[in-house]
């Protein structure tokens, strides 16, 4: 089911399908599906149950352990892309951890520590970042991470 239940579309689908006993429908519908409907439908023996994952599924889920296994064994993404013929970009997508795209931080690590620690006793973010002598933003941008 990819509509939202309401009255008149529980009546179509027990009129068409006199023996339904199951709706699955996605979660984002499900949690909106007021609790008399679904009540009304379990006592009709009708189950309505949400269905984790809708949609396309995942092209290269297979391969993930496998690049997992080529970076354990130190290849590049370059070479990884090559011996298994997906694309680099994919590789990159398809890491667990080991490696990480992207611009690398102008600040040490310690910095980040130290954000979050004034944070936590109550330091001012404006107040952190003359402190520190780095740009608000990126005061506020470490708080979140």
């Amino acid at each position: 089911m990819s509509q939202q239940l309401s009255l008149r579309k529980i009546m179509e689908l027990l009129e068409k399908y006199p023996d339904l006993e199951k709706i699955s429908c996605p979660q984002s519908l499900y949690l909106r599906i007021p609790k008399k409907y679904l009540e009304a439908l379990s006592e009709l023996g009708v189950e309505v149950e949400p269905v984790k994952r809708m949609g396309r599924p995942k092209k290269y889920f297979k391969e993930r352990k496998n690049v997992q296994e080529l970076l354990d064994k130190g290849k590049s993404p370059d070479e990884i892309s090559k011996i298994l013929n997906i694309p680099v970009k994919t590789v990159y997508y398809l890491k667990t951890s080991k490696l990480k795209r992207g611009r690398k931080s102008n600040y040490p690590p310690r910095t980040d520590l130290k954000v979050k620690k004034l944070h936590e006793n109550g330091v001012p973010a404006k107040e952190i970042s003359k402190k520190l002598e780095i740009p608000l933003r990126t005061v506020y941008y470490f708080i979140k991470r």
